[in-house]
């Protein structure tokens, strides 16, 4: 198929680790993908495949440990 545009916008977490490889793959495959991430999360480390547009948020990374 054509590549088309995506937004991906991920749950922080084990989401994240599941989608990334398959984000990656699309963007190979000629899509161009743009992920959504806010500034503070767990392991959402991005890569040259595809574009990252981060969106602040309210609270710090510890916050967001004792959450959890």
């Amino acid at each position: 198929s054509d590549g088309g545009k995506l937004l991906v916008v991920p749950m922080v977490g084990s989401h994240w680790l599941s989608m990334q490889e398959v984000v990656e793959k699309l963007s190979e495959r000629g899509h161009e993908v743009v992920v959504l991430v806010p500034e503070v999360s767990w392991q959402m480390e991005t890569t040259q495949a595809y574009k990252v547009v981060t969106y602040p948020v309210t609270q710090t990374l510890e916050e967001l440990d004792n959450s959890f």
